[in-house]
């Protein structure tokens, strides 16, 4: 058999376990080695394959691979950068093929989230649109837990579960001190149009009746009178109130409650400090002394206190998608499809990139309380087993011993792109 390589890449926001998916790769293709050659891995995601900035997986070792997969971050490096439509801008096409074709590829992995399942969608169009045979499969990621068709997204589990202990843990800090000091916390978590991350934190309450008390999501318009009306209640009969707002939360007119006045590379509005804008909103008209924290990248890089349910997904994804892709399969993303609620119970399937692409899933309305401010007993359960057990990382003199790739960039073979 003529074998073939292979290419991986990651993209987007990183997860605690996206390296989880990249040694799910790695083994699936040292699995197949009788069909695949070589698995190469881009630098930066695409941008590492235009620039021709790959590295030899083949050469790292089983225990550096397990160090891999117990890290943080994205062991190859990750970018946001969004390719142009092959229509508008062929050289962009013309460039990856030549890279392609330099190190023999018919495999490509992109492991991201919803723009990066845009980019891969783009590049399995390369076989039609420009006759070079190449098979893309969407690795999934994201903490945001926003892609269509799959029951949930490889990352969100170990960031809900993440952000859950802190509000849990927020809340007993809270609740010691309310008499004499901080009435109001608030803590802000990442979640631009949908609400999964702030919505994780309310299986919190439904355990121990402790906080949060109002989540505050971008699917429910926020309304400022009704915000502090509720506040004031919980006060009332709690003598403190813990509040989770989406980053993305929005009023009456779609205007965003807050937003860092930027875009990014794919046009994006940069979101970061409605925590700030409620603290003032709170004082301002309750008086009442207010803490908040805005826990930005700590929620998605906490792989001290990953879901082992979620690093087992997202290994899975990642070594199911090199079968997918040895099959024959193109422009497919494997997706996780629950089972049975109780016990918890999933396999991997596959969709067709064309119903993922630019697609967003958000929370139901049966998933929110009636008041707009929670979360029901159906998001509880939906949520509860995604948080499911723990896999430490190993810890040498008190901190954890998390793995960086120290191998060098492959000699390239090509000019410099644009040159």
């Amino acid at each position: 058999m003529n074998k073939k390589n292979a290419l991986y890449a990651q993209s987007g926001g990183v997860t605690a376990v996206i390296n989880a998916s990249a040694t799910g790769v790695i083994h699936a293709c040292r699995k197949h080695s009788n069909v695949i050659g070589k698995l190469f891995a881009s630098q930066n995601g695409i941008l590492g394959v235009m620039q021709e900035e790959l590295f030899d997986t083949n050469t790292i070792s089983n225990d550096d691979l397990t160090k891999i997969m117990n890290s943080p971050g994205a062991v190859f490096g990750s970018c946001r950068y969004k390719l142009d439509n092959i229509q508008q801008n062929k050289d962009q096409y013309r460039r990856i093929v030549d890279v392609f074709s330099a190190y023999d590829i018919e495999y490509f992995f992109y492991n991201g989230g919803n723009d990066s399942a845009d980019t891969c969608l783009k590049i399995s169009q390369i076989s039609q649109e420009m006759g070079y045979p190449i098979k893309a499969i969407h690795i999934p990621k994201t903490i945001d837990n926003d892609l269509v068709i799959t029951d949930n997204c490889p990352g969100f589990g170990s960031v809900a579960k993440y952000v859950a202990i802190s509000t849990l843990e927020a809340s007993y800090d809270l609740k010691s001190m309310y008499k004499t000091s901080t009435k109001v916390f608030i803590m802000e978590v990442m979640g631009r149009n949908a609400g999964w991350i702030a919505a994780s934190t309310g299986i919190v309450n439904y355990r121990y009746n402790i906080g949060p008390h109002i989540i505050l999501l971008p699917e429910v318009v926020f309304n400022e009178t009704l915000f502090l009306i509720k506040v004031e209640q919980t006060i009332k009969e709690f003598g403190y109130c813990v509040i989770v707002a989406s980053e993305g939360i929005k009023k009456e007119n779609s205007k965003l409650l807050s937003s860092c006045g930027s875009l990014d590379s794919f046009g994006h509005i940069k979101l970061g400090g409605v925590a700030n804008v409620l603290a003032d909103m709170v004082g301002k008209n309750l008086k009442y002394k207010c803490h908040y924290s805005i826990i930005d990248y700590l929620q998605r890089s906490a792989r001290h206190i990953i879901s082992k349910t979620d690093l087992e997904q997202s290994y899975s994804v990642g070594f199911t998608g090199v079968e997918y892709a040895i099959s024959g399969m193109n422009s497919v993303m494997p997706y996780i499809k629950r089972i049975s609620q109780e016990p918890y119970l999933w396999d991997i399937d596959y969709a067709p990139l064309s119903l993922i692409a630019n697609k967003e899933k958000f929370m139901s309305s049966d998933f929110i309380s009636q008041d707009g401010f929670n979360i029901t007993q159906k998001c509880y359960d939906y949520i509860l087993p995604l948080i499911d057990k723990e896999e430490y990382p190993i810890y040498k003199n008190g901190l954890p011993e998390y793995y960086i790739l120290n191998q060098n960039i492959l000699p390239k073979k090509l000019k410099e792109f644009g040159k």
